[in-house]
């Protein structure tokens, strides 16, 4: 089972490491939902997290608010993936949609170029798209590494949206990874597991200290 820490900065990643995360997201600004750390912040936490036998995943998000992005955000995401991995991140974590809540795949084919030779995670955004199973597809065969979702609309517990989140699991085969997020924390996340098959979780409660 692996545990990812959601980190904002630099601040509690050593306790979350400390208390069994085996992943971190390392984000800035988590009351928009995360957007994307400095170079600096990037480099120290990668440098403690791969001493004590952990790894970083970086939020590439040029702001909060949707994931609908025009092109000078898109070149700053560019950037700043380029930036993440010069950093030593193991892995950068972002998604791009249309206005009609579909993958924008010319906008996410530019950034899996520039992720090339790392690990990929499409974030949350996952959960506005409405042909899920179809998205699925189509990132396995864009090669990106995991998804992360709370399989439904953030109104929706975790637990009203087990059933989906299986859905999802058993749809991707292992073919791609799954991580389950939003209100899983160190308290419900065996149910979780249990309820769905899933072998990765993920929260800014995920561990305890």
């Amino acid at each position: 089972m692996i545990k990812e820490f959601c980190a904002e900065n630099y601040t509690n990643l050593p306790k979350a490491i400390q208390a069994g995360a085996k992943r971190i997201e390392l984000c800035d600004n988590l009351t928009v939902g995360g957007t994307t750390p400095s170079y600096a912040v990037i480099e120290e936490s990668v440098k403690y997290a791969h001493e004590h036998d952990a790894t970083i995943m970086t939020m590439i998000r040029p702001r909060g608010g949707n994931f609908v992005y025009h092109d000078i955000e898109i070149k700053i995401m560019e950037t700043d993936i380029l930036k993440a991995i010069e950093a030593g991140s193991d892995g950068v974590v972002f998604g791009c949609l249309t206005e009609t809540n579909e993958i924008d795949q010319e906008a996410m084919e530019t950034l899996l170029i520039a992720a090339e030779g790392t690990q990929s995670v499409f974030h949350m955004a996952f959960d506005a798209i409405t042909k899920q199973f179809e998205a699925i597809d189509w990132l396995i065969a864009h090669g990106v590494t995991r998804i992360l979702t709370h399989g439904g609309p953030a109104s929706k517990t975790i637990q009203e949206n087990t059933e989906h989140l299986k859905e999802l699991i058993n749809y991707a085969n292992n073919r791609i990874e799954i991580l389950v997020g939003g209100g899983v924390n160190a308290d419900n996340y065996q149910s979780v597991v249990e309820l769905t098959g899933a072998k990765q979780v993920h929260g800014t409660k995920i561990v305890k200290f």
